[in-house]
């Protein structure tokens, strides 16, 4: 029995139902005490009868796998003895939800749940039998759910099944008993098609198949739109179906479906048919909501228009575009039409001060839509209105505003939407005459973000006025960032702070005022108008509130000389204040430095304006206190002289000058004198008044000509500026040329003509007295100033510049004769003497 195997264990191949207790055995040849066995890799323990014999008992028993479960003995730290497969089977189950139906009374189909499959390599699955008692008949059904039978010829109505199910280990049975024609469950219909599909209505048609004897079927009908019912019928037929679809949307996507019943007695509904179909195109049925903004462009009014598309169900198809119709309220026979493709939504308008009447409407392939009218004018619009603020909440913001007596046909709320940092989106709400509140809702609204909402009435004349303006945010924020702060007027004992510049209106919430952090010296108490804090970093810290959001200035008082402070400037919301990061230091001045700025500042001006002013007026001075003196070369005469008689005339130098004798004689009229320089003949150069100095030499002997010059101030001798020429002065002919002598000195030249000026004055003609100007005597030189020679040749004697003399013309009758010593004085050209 035990073989050549060390070890036996028993049962093999044990087929056992799932939960069973099942006992198994080993038998050993040789006696150790050493021997262990598993099931499934888990050591179980047992019971030894005797030193070859062991029992273990398993107790509900559980399913592992079709092909068994493994229990084997082996020895302590050594090979496998033996072992068995253990076969664990479900449990057979009771068939549920046992039925029979036909669907044409000619054969009945049974079906069921089978449950588990108890099918194991040792056993195959259970198997099924259907028994009809009527009959007797029975039939072994081919599959495990479900099975056919035949209808008898015989008319056979009342039918009694029973379902048996058996496995190698037990069996199971369930029955039922019903009648044939309540048992009838229809083909699913086909063939549905849709015909005459028009806008509004459309007509389905569809087959069935027949049952019995043309028996009558109950067909039910649904219609969907986006995936719901929105219609259902019931139609009773026998082959052909037919049903009228109406009250359609046009340009619209449907889906028809059909499912039969047997009519004589309803047991189930057929299996769903269904067919897509869309409604033809339809002018839209509603007018665009229409909004415009108005804002004025170089002068201009400039009107944006606004429209929203039209819904699927108004379009009533594909909008190809939009007409826009400006008629002139004013002059009602000028108007003009604009043709603007879809998508597009809005265009600008550029009007004059006239009232327009605007139409706005959609087109699509079949036609236009009702207009949508609104009036404009030119007049700017009316905006002294004030603002109110709103709150947001998760739904929104909550709208309301004061109802507008008159006749008032509807409001218009309007906002901008859109991300914060893209740009603004125009929206608008449409609202009825009797509304005066409403929820303002958007999936762009953000926190912190401020929203300014207008709310505007609608006139009978399709005008719209701006009623009310509010502002709000969906939820207030703290401040992130701080305002730029100006500090000037500083004092030993203030400054000023201001941040004038800085928008409230770009917060992140309403700004209801200003902290003013300051941070006094060591020891500092904090003053009666601040109030002492402490810091996020433990420092202390004096800080005022300023209530008003819109008081942008503050001075910070009874600080101490020459001391350090830090400030800061916050502003605060509803939720908190802005960050306290960087501080601004600031020393206050000596107590004394400011007043001495004021008084020095003002000195400093002083000056700078008598320094300008004296600049601006020196030329002034400098004529007026100490005038320039003449400088020959830049001498007028010397122009005239050259541009008249001779281009290389020299001028004076004060050391080429020899102050010698002047002998004044005169020279009656029409005597003629002759210029060595010019080289004229004497007819050429007569003048009625002539006026000469002779130059004489110092010493008693000379007789030959001298180095000499003549140089004549015109502005003093009207008559020789004339001629541009030395005359010869006239004289008395009393005085002989001896009697005049060398003048030794300026001054006894002057006391010399002065007596010769007196003694003869009583003897010149009204009329012909005319002061000529003589100045010193220089040699004769060759050229110009410009040409010069650098070394000339000094004369015998030569004195500094002394005074010029004004001489008085014709102190004297008649002129020297030929034959005196006397020789009358020319202007030199170069090369030339006085002779």
């Amino acid at each position: 029995m035990l073989g050549h195997d060390p070890l036996f264990v028993f049962p093999k191949d044990k087929l056992v139902e799932e939960g069973s207790n099942v006992t198994i055995c080993y038998v050993s040849r040789i006696h150790q005490d050493n021997i262990s066995c598993y099931l499934e890799g888990v050591q179980i323990y047992g019971e030894q009868l005797d030193r070859s014999v062991s029992a273990f008992e398993l107790k509900n028993v559980s399913f592992i796998r079709e092909k068994g479960t493994n229990v084997f003995c082996k020895v302590d730290q050594g090979g496998v003895l033996g072992g068995i497969v253990l076969f664990v089977s479900k449990v057979l189950e009771e068939p549920k939800d046992f039925s029979c139906e036909t669907q044409d009374l000619k054969t009945l189909t049974c079906t069921w749940d089978p449950g588990s499959d108890t099918g194991l390599t040792k056993q195959p699955s259970q198997s099924y039998t259907l028994f009809e008692s009527f009959s007797g008949k029975k039939t072994l059904c081919k599959h495990r759910n479900w099975c056919d039978w035949q209808v008898a010829q015989d008319s056979q109505e009342t039918y009694n099944f029973t379902l048996l199910a058996e496995n190698y280990l037990r069996k199971r049975s369930v029955s039922i008993l019903f009648n044939l024609t309540q048992r009838v469950h229809p083909m699913t219909p086909y063939n549905l098609l849709p015909k005459n599909v028009g806008a509004t209505e459309a007509t389905m048609t569809w087959k069935v198949h027949s049952i019995g004897n043309n028996s009558t079927l109950l067909c039910q009908l649904e219609l969907l739109a986006e995936g719901k019912v929105i219609q259902q019928s019931n139609v009773s037929i026998k082959v052909n179906g037919e049903y009228l679809l109406s009250e359609l949307e046009p340009d619209t996507e449907y889906v028809a479906r059909v499912r039969c019943a047997y009519t004589n007695h309803f047991w189930k509904w057929s299996e769903l048919i269904s067919q897509k179909f869309n409604t033809a195109e339809a002018a839209p049925s509603e007018a665009p909501d229409v909004w415009r903004n108005l804002k004025m462009v170089s002068g201009h009014p400039t009107v944006s228009l606004f429209w929203k598309p039209l819904s699927k169900v108004h379009a009533n198809g594909k909008i190809l575009f939009y007409n826009v119709i400006v008629e002139n309220l004013d002059k009602p026979s000028r108007f003009e039409v604009l043709s603007i493709p879809a998508p597009a939504s809005s265009t600008e308008l550029t009007l004059d001060q006239c009232s327009y009447q605007i139409h706005v409407t959609a087109h699509n392939s079949v036609g236009p839509s009702p207009a949508s009218v609104i009036v404009v004018s030119g007049d700017p619009e009316n905006e002294e209105v004030e603002q109110g603020r709103v709150n947001g909440t998760e739904d929104g913001f909550s709208v309301s505003w004061k109802p507008q007596s008159g006749d008032a046909t509807g409001y218009v709320v309007e906002w901008c939407d859109g991300p914060q940092d893209l740009p603004c989106v125009l929206q608008w709400k449409n609202l009825g005459p009797n509304t005066t509140s409403t929820v303002i809702s958007s999936g762009d609204f953000r926190p912190g973000v401020r929203y300014n909402f207008r709310i505007y009435g609608i006139s009978t004349k399709r005008m719209a006025h701006l009623l009310e303006k509010k502002a709000g945010y969906l939820e207030e924020l703290a401040p992130s960032d701080n305002p730029q702060v100006v500090m000037s007027r500083l004092t030993s004992h203030s400054f000023t702070l201001s941040w004038k510049d800085y928008p409230t209106e770009s917060q992140p919430g309403f700004i209801q005022g200003y902290h003013v952090y300051l941070k006094p010296k060591a020891g500092e108490q904090c003053h009666p108008a601040f109030e002492k804090t402490v810091l996020p970093e433990d420092s202390v810290c004096c800080k005022y509130t300023i209530d008003n959001p819109e008081q942008k200035t503050f001075v910070v008082e009874n600080l101490q000389p020459e001391s350090v402070y830090e400030f800061i400037v916050t502003p605060y919301t509803s939720v908190g204040e802005g960050p306290l990061d960087a501080f601004t230091k600031v020393t206050t001045p000596d107590e004394y430095s400011h007043t001495l700025i004021h008084i020095i500042l003002p000195m400093i001006f002083c000056i700078l304006i008598v320094m300008i002013i004296c600049y601006l007026k020196s030329q002034w001075l400098k004529e007026k206190c100490y005038p320039d003196s003449p400088n020959p070369y830049k001498s007028s005469v010397l122009s005239l002289i050259k541009s008249k008689e001779n281009p290389h005339l020299t001028i004076m130098y004060v050391n080429d000058c020899v102050p010698d004798a002047i002998e004044v004689i005169n020279k009656p009229e029409g005597s003629k004198i002759q210029f060595l320089g010019t080289r004229k003949s004497p007819t050429e150069t007569e003048f009625t008044k002539p006026a000469c100095l002779y130059l004489l030499p110092t010493e008693k002997n000379y007789s030959g000509p001298g180095p000499c010059i003549c140089f004549e101030n015109f502005t003093y001798n009207q008559a020789a500026s004339d001629f541009a020429s030395c005359g010869h002065f006239p004289v008395t002919p009393q005085a002989p040329p001896h009697q005049l002598g060398p003048l030794t000195s300026p001054e006894n030249l002057l006391k010399a003509l002065e007596q010769n000026y007196m003694n003869s004055l009583g003897e010149i003609p009204a009329g012909e007295a005319n002061l000529n100007y003589v100045s010193q005597l220089a040699s004769p030189t060759s050229g110009d100033k410009d040409s010069l020679p650098t070394n000339p040749p000094e004369p015998a004697l030569c004195s500094e510049y002394k005074m010029q003399t004004a001489i008085p013309l014709g102190l004297a009758s008649a002129p020297p004769s030929e034959n005196s010593s006397l020789s009358s004085t020319t202007l030199l050209g170069q090369g030339e003497h006085c002779r």
